[in-house]
Formats: structure tokens, sequence, C-alpha cells
């Protein structure tokens, strides 16, 4: 499973640049993977259920956890509380520099290495474009 996003970046001429920005996609978290708050208001932790068939063995013979659990600080907690499928990527840009300001700086740099650290872990899709109502 490659990179969708990155693979656009790629020097591939304009025209399949022009086909899709990060910046318009719409991130979606696996119907799999799911949050869960946490003691603290700001955090969250991500639970990744272990369902492969290695992991399966592993939770069964060696007593391994049945999930992954990922505890996420405040900035990953308010993206990926917001990787619905309602939301682009520069919505959730906006409402990151609008509740955190310069402590999220650089911001774009710092949310596409993210997304990609969570789609390159299968934890992140990209949903359908919305198509305009009109």
């Amino acid at each position: 499973m490659g990179l969708k996003w990155r693979a656009l970046f790629e020097r591939k001429g304009r025209a399949a640049r022009k086909k899709q920005n990060l910046l318009s996609m719409t991130p979606r978290l696996r119907e799999t993977v799911h949050l869960e708050a946490t003691d603290h208001p700001d955090t969250l932790t991500l639970v990744v259920p272990r369902t492969g068939w290695l992991e399966r063995l592993s939770v069964r013979y060696l007593n391994q956890p049945a999930a992954i659990r990922v505890a996420l600080d405040p900035l990953g907690s308010f993206v990926l509380a917001r990787c619905d499928g309602r939301y682009t990527v520069a919505e959730i840009a906006a409402a990151l520099r609008e509740r955190f300001g310069d402590e999220a700086e650089p911001l774009l740099p710092r949310l596409a290495t993210f997304l990609e650290v969570v789609e390159a872990n299968g934890w992140l899709t990209w949903a359908e474009p919305q198509a305009d109502a009109t």
C-alpha cells in the first residue's frame, strides 16, 4: 500500500499535480481504528485492533494485547478527531492554526508528515471528494 498523496506530488508533469492537492483531500480513519478519551481533556488514545493472522496468534499464544494503543499529544488528538471524512486537510490546518496558534508551527509540513505517518501505518484512508450540491 503506497502513499497516495505522496505519489500525486512526484514530478510527473503539471497534469498529474493538478488532479488533486493534499489540502483539498479528506482524511478518514479506517473503520477498524477508533479513538478513546483519556484522563487529560486535550488528549486521545488511538486504538488499533490486532487483526492480522500473525497478530491474532501472538495475542492468543504469547499473551500480547488485543489492540495497540497509541497515546497522542494534543495536536495529534486534534487532527485525528477531525479525520472523519467531513473535513479537508485545509480545514483541519485552519482549525489547528486557530486553536494552537504558534505552537503548531511549522503547520503544513508538520501536518503533512503526521498524516503520512498515520497513513503509512494503515490507520488512515482518503475519503472520496464530495460533489458540490448545486
